[in-house]
């Protein structure tokens, strides 16, 4: 093969299937064929236009499972054939103060893949060596693809403060996000309360892990959780500003709201709710390559996964606009082998 299918995004809301020509990686880059690719909400900033140069062609998607078929000039540690992922995060660059600091996820040199370097929306990935994520025995390529951004987004989450198992462990949005949460937080060993808005996701909640569930249409979700005793945490992620506010009146003494959902609204909050009480707010990104790999093992050994709906390759704009919707339950996934 000399050449590639990708879709190319430009302008607002638009993807165009190209054929592109097929090259040899660069110094520290693999090229891998892609078996899967997620489909998350964040392919918007690509898809609808939201970055500096709209015009300039960009493959989006960023949970990306496939096989390396070259590897480029200084890589050592990889080799063709080994079956690895990459995630949101394109790779750290080891020289700026961040990395120097082991502190990888805030690398200023960093690549965001499908976001501003290509990504999974194509046949063929070239991707940045130490970005990779190897990709376990156990795991199809359909269920690793969104572990590697919404598993790995709420995993590390929970993990943002130290919390005592049976400690009460909220999750608000039973979504792409939300459903996975739900499945680490119990096994961690949490009392967990799902928050969503009416009855419908109730009896899906409870059987992903939730022991209690909060309809945030018929009590207030804050009220209903000092009923509760107080949440150590709140893991936010629906994409509402509004919504996750007055969660932090949930909070124990000390409890920290965690926000994951990128909202289009501001917080808005009380200085007394986080002076009187100590309870704090903190934004979550994702994690490393290397964090990356600790999540995929440990979904393994407790049997998390996500729920997905898998389309074409070919279908990439309906895989889009299904997310984009709301309606996929609750992961798409383009399926190259399909």
């Amino acid at each position: 093969m000399s050449t590639y299918r990708a879709f190319e995004a430009t302008g607002v809301h638009q993807l165009r299937l190209v054929e592109r020509e097929l090259v040899e990686p660069t110094p520290g880059h693999v090229r891998l064929r892609v078996e899967a690719c997620g489909v998350c909400h964040t392919d918007v900033l690509a898809v609808e236009g939201l970055r500096p140069d709209p015009s300039k062609p960009l493959v989006p998607g960023h949970e990306i499972v496939g096989v390396i078929d070259a590897v480029g000039p200084g890589v050592s540690a990889w080799r063709p054939g080994d079956r690895v992922g990459v995630g949101f995060l394109g790779g750290q660059c080891w020289e700026c103060e961040p990395c120097r600091r082991g502190d990888f996820v805030n690398c200023v040199n960093q690549a965001q893949t499908g976001t501003t370097v290509d990504g999974g929306y194509a046949e063929v990935v070239y991707a940045r060596a130490s970005g990779l994520v190897r990709i376990p025995d156990g795991l199809t390529a359909a269920e690793a693809a969104p572990l590697l951004c919404a598993g790995l987004t709420t995993f590390i989450a929970l993990q943002q403060k130290a919390t005592r198992a049976g400690s009460l462990v909220a999750v608000q949005g039973i979504g792409g996000l939300g459903h996975l949460a739900l499945q680490y937080a119990r096994s961690l060993g949490y009392r967990v309360a799902a928050i969503a808005r009416g009855t419908d996701k109730e009896k899906l909640a409870r059987e992903l892990g939730a022991h209690e569930y909060i309809d945030s249409t018929r009590e207030d979700p804050a009220a209903a959780l000092r009923d509760l005793g107080g949440a150590a945490l709140v893991v936010a992620t629906a994409s509402s500003g509004a919504s996750m506010s007055p969660l932090v009146d949930g909070l124990a003494p000390g409890g920290n709201l965690v926000v994951v959902g990128a909202a289009p609204d501001p917080l808005s909050v009380s200085t007394v709710s986080l002076i009187f009480g100590t309870r704090s707010i903190t934004g979550s990104l994702t994690g490393s390559s290397i964090e990356n790999e600790d999540n995929l093992a440990y979904c393994l050994a407790q049997d998390i996964r996500p729920m997905v709906e898998t389309l074409p390759f070919e279908r990439a704009m309906d895989a889009y606009e299904r997310m984009l919707s709301g309606g996929a339950r609750f992961r798409m996934v383009l399926d190259m082998a399909s």
